[in-house]
């Protein structure tokens, strides 16, 4: 069984398109189907269609249950001027099924008994796990599972804790790992792949640009995709969210 997993798709269509023509039998989704990037609605779709295990990540909870978020810079600010533009563009049926969404669920596949959470089992929506062998450790005591997915880092890694593998597949909408490139995983039975893929960028800039965002916040938001790093080009830190 060949299962594509992928999260943080972040709204950005043309990187899930360049992701959906990878092979599969069954698509996993760790979340954050929306925010940032500009078309949720086919994204979203495409997720409801095609992925036949879902959770919810922290900006499909906030999008679905209309969440204030406080912020004046970095990432925690360009949700908050995304978000209404996600909403609208969503509309009431895409909205209901973001707030449907399990935050965590386990299912068997090959025998392997699979957790998906979109950030760790400690904390399912809002918890940086990174790929630290001693901080997983600590995670996964009452872990009942052979193989955890995961995501929120937007930046890929597999880990092998306490005969347990952790799965990070990256953002396939918004990479902040230096690479641009959509990112994700294969699971082709024991062999374990992260694998990148270009896409049109500009096509993505391009519904950015067309938006009726503030100039400066589409330049962000451009900056964002383009360099697929948390960093402006002056050199500042977007603050995480």
């Amino acid at each position: 069984m060949r299962i594509l997993l992928i999260g943080d798709i972040h709204g950005n269509w043309p990187a899930l398109q360049a992701v959906a023509a990878e092979r599969f039998d069954v698509c996993l989704c760790v979340g954050d189907l929306v925010d940032y990037g500009l078309e949720p609605e086919p994204c979203v779709r495409w997720v409801r269609e095609n992925a036949r295990y879902v959770v919810r990540g922290n900006h499909d909870h906030g999008a679905a249950q209309n969440v204030l978020v406080q912020g004046k810079l970095g990432f925690k600010y360009l949700t908050s001027v995304t978000r209404v533009l996600t909403r609208q563009r969503l509309g009431a049926e895409g909205l209901r099924y973001l707030a449907r969404l399990p935050v965590s669920r386990t299912v068997t596949l090959n025998e392997s008994r699979f957790l998906l959470v979109h950030a760790s089992p400690r904390d399912p929506l809002d918890e940086y796990a990174p790929a630290d062998p001693e901080y997983w450790a600590r995670r996964l005591t009452h872990v009942e599972a052979d193989i955890i997915c995961c995501g929120h880092t937007h930046q890929p890694y597999v880990l092998e804790v306490k005969g347990k593998l952790i799965i990070n597949p990256g953002s396939v909408g918004q990479p902040r790992d230096g690479d641009p490139r959509a990112s994700y995983a294969i699971i082709d039975d024991d062999n374990i792949e992260l694998k990148r893929i270009e896409y049109p960028i500009e096509k993505s800039l391009d519904v950015i640009r067309r938006s009726e965002l503030p100039m400066n916040d589409r330049d962000q938001l451009c900056e964002v995709l383009r360099r697929g790093a948390s960093l402006l080009s002056n050199g500042s830190r977007l603050l995480t969210g």
